[in-house]
């Protein structure tokens, strides 16, 4: 299977699950966005390596590089290699430059570990054709003409997308993308997926 290049295109606070955030990946020369919710821990390991901050002492991700060249390993890419019912899953590429390994990994864990080692991120196709959401000039241009109804607050935005056909989920969808609402997207998305 042929790899597709992504990088971070942003890391922001999740609007539905406290104390998560939503990390957006997007092909290098493509429209397509990864939208993948992860932890704070993650994020915080992210976002400080993105920022180059030098904490005070050496997080988790930093240890792992430490240990690692101390015992002459490389990480040569992380690579999120498959989604299941939700999950991504994510493979960590090592080498001592005699053998090759590959790790199992979270994809936040192996995107913290790749920014430290500053190596490749990359996905193949099936996992983007599932999990991710196109982002083209039309979607862009094209306003929402649909009636969003007032959600009721006993109701979760589950249950609001269940109520609606594939038509306006699908202009939901280009909304969502237009505002830049990665994680509505995502979940957008998802409730689709379900109904193909």
């Amino acid at each position: 299977m042929e790899k597709i290049k992504l990088e971070i295109l942003g890391l922001s606070p999740s609007s539905s699950q406290t104390g998560s955030f939503a990390l957006v990946l997007g092909e290098e020369s493509g429209s397509r966005r990864l939208p993948i919710i992860i932890g704070m821990f993650e994020a915080q390991a992210i976002a400080i390596e993105i920022e180059k901050i030098e904490p005070n002492r050496p997080m988790t991700h930093d240890l792992f590089k430490s240990f690692a060249k101390a015992f002459h390993y490389k990480v040569t890419s992380v690579s999120i290699t498959d989604i299941k019912e939700g999950v991504f899953f994510a493979k960590i590429h090592c080498t001592d430059d005699l053998k090759e390994m590959v790790v199992d990994a979270r994809p936040s864990d192996a995107i913290a570990i790749g920014l430290r080692f500053d190596v490749p991120i990359y996905t193949y196709e099936n996992v983007l054709s599932e999990a991710g959401i196109s982002v083209n000039e039309s979607q862009r241009d094209t306003q929402g003409e649909y009636e969003e109804e007032e959600p009721e607050p006993q109701r979760s935005f589950a249950d609001i997308l269940k109520d609606n056909s594939v038509e306006v989920l699908t202009k939901m969808l280009e909304e969502a993308l237009d505002n830049e609402e990665y994680e509505k997207a995502a979940k957008i998305r998802d409730e689709i997926g379900r109904r193909n």
